[in-house]
């Protein structure tokens, strides 16, 4: 398309040149020849003078030796013969113009050219006092006929060329402009298409591509939303089944020896490994939805306010006191809004499900220059074991858990090249920190390191320390 464009555009102005340009220099061309040919025929008609008072030829001579054309060997007189007996034609200078010529200009009364080799010759008649029409012929080279039309025919290509090369670099920075968003857009659809869910396109160009783009990012939204929605609604129900599936067992339990039993406990088993089966699904199947690209990511101050609004009902509820601390200032981070939400949520879920009511906790948001820090914090009773809450489908040895709540939070810290830490919190209990990388360059490990002394730094500070409990489990 940019090639296409750059093309019709060569090729309309060439024509427009061409069409402007070719008559211009033949214009230039002829007036250069009228030029040369007046000025020509003004020097001729000097001599009119001399030779309506004498054609004695001593005085022809120098009149014609005096004249510059003369001295250059390039003016000639003709004068015929006088009427009376013994009269003899006078020819002064160098001839050049053939006698059919001459004849012709005293004929038509008026000034002729005719073509001789090297150049043009002037023929000017002037009438003498006898009666009879001499000539004066003046030679005018090629050269001064078309003096000055190489230059002009040179800076027209110049002004053409100029404007083609313009017109070229103008159409090539349109072509650029336009085409550069839609390759943009369609790599974004084959990303999408191949799985990778995090692609977005940077919402600018022209008004239908930014459209177009604006478009595609809502889209990519909806199929990121959708598919969470999805897998939540999976781990949902299968976490639901777990409590009659529970009771099951325990019944089945009761059943005592015999065929009959047997059978329903190797039912009740069978069904709870498909329930873990579900449950692991759901958690590994989660696509790449972290942010690709200029235009995606969100504002966690925005998306920690919105979630703390939702849980601020429920903690009043259960006279729970809540700080949080840090989201005063949009704080731009490579992750999807749903994301963030849905680690948030995961977190903020412990501390309901596994402190007692009452129990205070805190969200606080660190911005750095290459990381941003979520902090997440409870006056709970602790986690006794938080190198084995962070395990895979463990929870901290929490019944009935499959750790698909923690999970969520580490993927989606991971995928900014940053980690996830269990600690204990100022206020008493559990802290979570999650480190979000701004590059997604830095290594989980490096990454958690410095995060944690970040954490540990600005701990004592007002609103810092803050986080919810982020207990292995939902």
């Amino acid at each position: 398309m940019r090639w296409a464009l750059v093309k019709v555009s060569l090729a309309v102005t060439a024509m427009v040149v061409v069409a402007f340009a070719v008559p211009l220099g033949l214009v230039v061309k002829e007036m250069a020849r009228d030029r040369a040919f007046s000025n020509a025929e003004r020097r001729a008609a000097g001599l009119a003078p001399v030779l309506a008072i004498t054609t004695d030829r001593e005085e022809l001579d120098r009149a014609v030796a005096t004249t510059e054309d003369g001295a250059a060997g390039r003016m000639a007189v003709h004068v015929p013969a006088a009427d009376e007996p013994g009269g003899k034609a006078l020819e002064i200078g160098t001839r050049r113009a053939g006698e059919e010529d001459l004849r012709t200009t005293r004929r038509l009364g008026r000034a002729t050219i005719a073509e001789v080799t090297g150049g043009s010759v002037l023929l000017q008649p002037t009438a003498l006092s006898s009666g009879q029409v001499a000539v004066v012929e003046l030679f005018v080279p090629e050269g001064e006929v078309s003096n000055g039309v190489a230059t002009a025919w040179l800076v027209l290509s110049g002004v053409g060329i100029a404007l083609i090369v313009g017109s070229v670099a103008v159409a090539d920075r349109l072509g650029v402009r336009m085409v550069r968003p839609a390759q943009r857009l369609a790599g974004a659809a084959h990303d999408l298409g191949e799985g990778r869910l995090g692609a977005r396109v940077p919402e600018e160009g022209p008004p239908e591509l930014k459209s177009a783009a604006i478009a595609f990012n809502s889209m990519a939204d909806q199929v990121v939303q959708l598919l969470a929605n999805e897998r939540e609604l999976a781990a949902d129900l299968s976490h639901r089944l777990r409590t009659p599936l529970t009771v099951l067992r325990l019944n089945a339990a009761s059943l005592g020896s015999g065929p009959a039993a047997e059978q329903t406990r190797a039912a009740v088993e069978q069904l709870e490994r498909e329930v873990d089966t579900i449950i692991r699904t759901a958690r590994e199947a989660k696509p790449q939805t972290h942010a690709t690209g200029p235009g995606a990511g969100c504002d966690a101050s925005e998306v920690v306010r919105e979630r703390m609004d939702f849980w601020s009902a429920l903690a009043e509820d259960e006279g729970r006191k809540v700080r949080v601390a840090g989201i005063e200032r949009p704080v731009r981070i490579p992750v999807a809004r749903p994301e963030l939400a849905a680690a948030l949520d995961a977190l903020l879920g412990n501390v309901f499900r596994h402190t007692p009511e009452g129990t205070a906790f805190s969200v606080d948001v660190h911005n750095g220059d290459d990381a941003v820090i979520v902090l997440v914090s409870d006056a709970g009773p602790g986690i006794p074991d938080p190198a084995a809450a962070l395990t895979r489908g463990n929870s901290g040895h929490r019944d009935g858990s499959t750790g698909l709540g923690l999970d969520i939070v580490r993927r989606m810290a991971e995928s900014t090249g940053g980690d996830v830490r269990i600690g204990h919190s100022v206020l008493g209990g559990t802290e979570v920190r999650i480190w979000i990388g701004l590059d997604g360059r830095r290594s989980g490990g490096t990454g958690g390191r410095r995060g944690h002394r970040v954490g540990r730094r600005r701990r004592g500070g007002a609103g810092t320390g803050v986080g919810a409990r982020r207990g292995a489990g939902a």
